[in-house]
């Protein structure tokens, strides 16, 4: 069983609407989608924003209904001076950019009393994206590497220079290093998929309101190719 996620309307209900056998659960007013996409057992949820609501569908998708590997699909400010809206970025390791506890001689990002702050995504499920992206998107088009989350719409460029020198970051989210957080905690394979809205900057919300639709239809598309391949 595959479980997938994404924060938001837009960023799952073309993949709902491609679900056969479609049956709905609701828990804590959370709607589940079960069914099959491209003949793979899935479950899909919109999550809600931020990292609190990304955990809890997480935890749920695991310990509810026994996901055995989970993807997070959806859009993202660019941080990479590189990138572009509509490029894909593929997770290799998240961080959560808003964890501060530097007053104790701590780095930003570093969790305190756990093993690891980094959270590595599933190499497999990496090589699986990266080769479904090939099918659909020009090689210059696609990034592989680390994406920060926080609680935080980020559209200034003072902030996406700083995400990058700290984290040498690709781009910045809001849900998907809780996501990573939790499958690491449950041992459960995951990959985060962002397609780029805007580059995190002045111009970031009125990008993000133009290009929203277009970044989630390049995930979603991209989502579907995967289900061919795990």
């Amino acid at each position: 069983m595959i479980g997938i996620i994404g924060a938001m309307h837009e960023e799952i209900i073309e993949l709902k609407n491609m679900i056969s056998n479609l049956e709905e659960e609701k828990i804590l007013d959370i709607i589940f989608y079960k069914g099959t996409l491209e003949g793979k057992e899935i479950v899909l949820v919109e999550g809600g924003i931020g990292k609190v609501n990304a955990s809890v569908c997480t935890t749920l998708l695991i310990d509810r209904f026994k996901v055995n590997q989970l993807i997070f699909t959806g859009v993202a400010g660019g941080t990479n001076p590189n990138i572009e809206v509509g490029d894909i970025v593929i997770s290799n390791e998240l961080m959560e950019h808003d964890f501060d506890c530097t007053a104790f001689g701590m780095k930003h990002g570093e969790i305190p009393r756990m093993e690891t702050s980094i959270f590595k995504a599933d190499e497999k499920l990496i090589k699986i994206a990266e080769k479904s992206a090939l099918e659909l998107f020009d090689k210059k088009n696609i990034y592989t590497g680390r994406i920060v989350s926080g609680d935080v719409f980020v559209a200034e460029p003072k902030k996406i220079n700083w995400l990058r020198e700290t984290f040498n970051s690709e781009c910045t989210e809001m849900e998907g290093a809780a996501v990573a957080h939790v499958c690491h905690l449950f041992k459960t394979p995951f990959v985060i998929i962002r397609s780029i809205s805007d580059k995190a900057n002045d111009d970031a919300k009125t990008d993000f309101q133009e290009f929203v639709k277009l970044a989630s239809k390049n995930s979603k598309n991209l989502i579907v190719e995967m289900m061919k391949r795990v």
